[in-house]
């Protein structure tokens, strides 16, 4: 565990750095009381960072994952490269077990597989040194996708609107910047007059912990209300968008993202309040048919029982907790990504976008 870092560098966040051959991690699970950063030196200590929530949000899962890959590689002593992609594999899967809905945290392993199996003709050094390359990469990648994320929706905003946003995908769920949270940045750097309300987001208090106090670092007014307030603010007509991001999205356009996600959407529709999607192109997985097959996190019972380690609830109550639900392309105004807006028809578009792009 690591000692308070001190941001030399002015007010910016940044909860991934690596430092001296080891990831350093801001831990989530302590703010907004303190802000400590954790040092992982093995992959197994990455791996217990992205299980624990020490580091959240798909993009930043994604990225400690690839470095957790590098550290993974340097944990192998041999010259044996056919040994070494043995270890490395091995390495893949303890990470790819820490958290099944977020499907940057896949991507970024596999992207990291290719760079390993694509150089098997070079030495051992070679791949590990191509490896931190790679993750290196991968992270300056993150915040230049986020700040386009970013450029792309501001233009949906206009001076004066009041933006609601569940959990955080802000610069703490990211490499840096953000990509819901982004798009409020973006149009606040533009100079329009933009505030927030922030859902708490019960169990875990994402948008009362980090969201709200992101918002308040970077000097963007913000009103945290409970969860069960959304629908009300929204009626009164205070609400002028709704912005999240999302932690897997299908071909069709469905959206998993943090529980209570869909409950948002449904409310915006009834209300007539546009809801926005922002995620980057990565978040995308034209795999599944629809959100019905991604799968769904079921978190510990003590996250529901428990506020800061106080039990609020009777002992022996039956718990359900899924960390995420799936909202469906119905309910979803456009999808906000690094290369564009996207709108309906998903399934079409969100293909069109992809294929455009890879050519």
């Amino acid at each position: 565990m690591g000692e308070d870092n001190k941001d030399k560098e002015g007010p910016v966040i940044r909860p991934i750095e690596w430092k001296n051959d080891r990831l350093c991690l801001l831990d989530q699970t302590l703010l907004p009381h303190e802000k400590k950063y954790v040092e992982c030196y093995t992959y197994s200590d990455v791996a217990r960072a992205i299980k624990d929530m020490i580091v959240r949000g798909a993009p930043a899962i994604g990225v400690s994952a690839a470095y957790g890959m590098v550290l993974g590689a340097a944990e192998y002593k041999g010259d044996d490269v056919e040994g070494f992609l043995k270890h490395v594999e091995a390495v893949a899967q303890v990470l790819r077990n820490t958290r099944p809905t977020a499907v940057n945290l896949f991507w970024a392993i596999e992207r990291m597989l290719k760079v390993a199996f694509d150089n098997k003709h070079r030495s051992v050094g070679d791949i590990k040194d191509m490896l931190l390359k790679e993750a290196d990469k991968m992270a300056q990648e993150d915040v230049e996708t986020n700040r386009r994320i970013g450029y792309f929706g501001q233009q949906l905003l206009k001076d004066g609107d009041v933006v609601l946003t569940h959990c955080n995908a802000g610069a703490l769920a990211t490499v840096g910047y953000g990509t819901a949270l982004g798009v409020i940045r973006a149009a606040h750097e533009a100079g329009k007059n933009i505030s927030v309300y922030a859902d708490e987001t019960r169990p875990y208090l994402q948008g009362a912990r980090l969201t709200a106090w992101e918002l308040m670092e970077e000097g963007i007014p913000v009103t945290l209300i409970t969860d069960s307030m959304a629908g009300y603010f929204m009626k009164k007509g205070v609400i002028s968008a709704v912005i999240v991001g999302a932690d897997r999205i299908a071909a069709n356009g469905d959206v998993a993202n943090k529980i209570g996600t869909y409950t948002l959407a449904v409310l915006a529709k009834e209300n007539k309040v546009p809801f926005y999607v922002a995620a980057p192109v990565s978040t995308l997985d034209l795999s599944l048919d629809s959100g019905e097959d991604i799968p769904i996190e079921e978190r510990d019972e003590r996250e529901v029982t428990h506020i800061g380690g106080i039990r609020i609830a009777p002992h022996g109550v039956k718990v359900a907790n899924p960390a995420f639900d799936v909202t469906p392309n119905e309910y979803v105004t456009a999808i906000i990504t690094d290369r564009g807006i996207v709108y309906p028809p998903y399934k079409q578009n969100l293909e069109k976008l992809v294929n455009k792009n890879s050519k």
